[in-house]
């Protein structure tokens, strides 16, 4: 049998991995600038990471969720403390796309309705519900389109406004910041606005910090800058630091009752040891200050380097917008200075999601290699 081949591949096969690096099979150590998406919050291989899943691993690593699991209960209080969400209720599942699915399901439970609103350049999932969200045609299988998800423009309130009126609106679901859309900040305003028109029209608001959350954006979820509430949020990538789990933050005024949601996998005790480990490291270790920290000095030392455009900033989740596509950029960071960095739909974007623990040391590795790229590029 042969893999199904749907991602363009590097040549490169990662076999060691600590802390802001990898090492291949032929021993060539990797700056690791992306994170795997935005996943690696902690570092690669972090040890007390390590400690807690191999303890875990001892003693029970899954039972379904027929059974009680105080892991979850301690992830859930870890949680609600460092988030500061401590009267939400949280739901654990997979993944950011399942996290959507249910936060979409919960919605339209609960006041009945079934029209949702997106924003264009959004990602939010490729499964049935959070594709159909999402603003990418190319990626909407016939199966998933429908006339009850109605896409909006990003940070356009008029027009927000304008949806609302003529439909009957069961959720609007926005991301705290746009990771696969390029690093695309929302406007307060129009995080307020949204937060506003959904308290007057019965409808939820949900906010999707599956990429920015987790203190990535200098705050533990990106739409805090803003202080508002959602009604729900979900979270994923850097919630395990490569553990598969996920989570739905539900606000009080959602009741539970038996068989609403549900998983197989979610919030088995090898990913709530995993969730429990990233949460301990990041409140033990000031990550989030660090964040904002190390981001504010990358984004200064490289300001003013030829062929940069803008930067897109919140903690260390950067988009570099270049005045060309990035490919060259990228490629040529990976191939001679052997640093990961990420792209985004917007071509000219180079993105960057390190782990929230990386040094100045770390960060001048890539401001050094960037900087050669950038001089010498036509």
């Amino acid at each position: 049998m042969n893999l199904f081949e749907v991602y363009p591949l590097f040549d490169i096969n990662p076999v060691k991995a600590k802390g802001s690096f990898l090492w291949d099979d032929k021993g060539q150590q990797y700056l690791d600038f992306y994170g795997g998406h935005a996943v690696i919050s902690i570092g690669h291989n972090h040890p007390y990471y390590q400690e807690k899943l191999k303890d875990q691993l001892e003693k029970i690593s899954f039972y379904s969720n027929s059974v009680q699991n105080n892991l979850q209960v301690e992830l859930a209080e870890k949680l609600g403390e460092l988030s500061g969400y401590q009267d939400y209720s949280l739901f654990l599942c997979n993944s950011g796309a399942e996290a959507n699915e249910n936060a979409l399901k919960l919605a339209s439970f609960h006041n009945g309705k079934k029209k949702v609103i997106y924003f264009s350049d959004s990602f939010h999932g490729r499964t049935s519900a959070a594709v159909a969200v999402t603003d990418n045609p190319k990626i909407v299988a016939p199966v998933n389109a429908s006339d009850n998800f109605i896409k909006c423009a990003w940070n356009d309130v008029e027009s927000l406004g304008t949806i609302f009126k003529t439909n009957e609106i069961s959720a609007v679901i926005v991301e705290g910041i746009q990771g696969v859309g390029g690093i695309n900040l929302p406007d307060e305003h129009f995080i307020q606005s949204i937060r506003s028109l959904c308290d007057s029209n019965d409808a939820v608001m949900i906010l999707d910090e599956v990429q920015s959350g987790y203190g990535r954006a200098g705050y533990f979820f990106a739409h805090q800058e803003f202080g508002v509430k959602p009604d729900i949020i979900t979270t994923a990538k850097g919630m395990g630091n490569g553990f598969p789990i996920a989570g739905v933050l539900i606000s009080p005024k959602f009741k539970a009752s038996s068989g609403l949601l549900g998983t197989t996998f979610g919030g088995n005790h090898l990913a709530c040891a995993a969730g429990i480990a990233v949460l301990d490291v990041i409140k033990n270790e000031n990550l989030i200050e660090n964040a904002e920290k190390i981001g504010a000095y990358i984004e200064d030392k490289i300001k003013n380097f030829k062929h940069i455009k803008s930067i897109r900033r919140r903690g260390l989740m950067m988009g570099i917008e270049l005045d060309q596509p990035c490919a060259e950029v990228r490629s040529a960071l990976l191939k001679k200075h052997f640093v990961f960095t990420g792209n985004a739909n917007d071509k000219n974007v180079l993105r960057i999601l390190p782990a929230l623990n990386i040094t100045e040391k770390e960060a001048d590795i890539f401001i050094t290699a960037l900087e050669d790229i950038l001089q010498n590029l036509n």
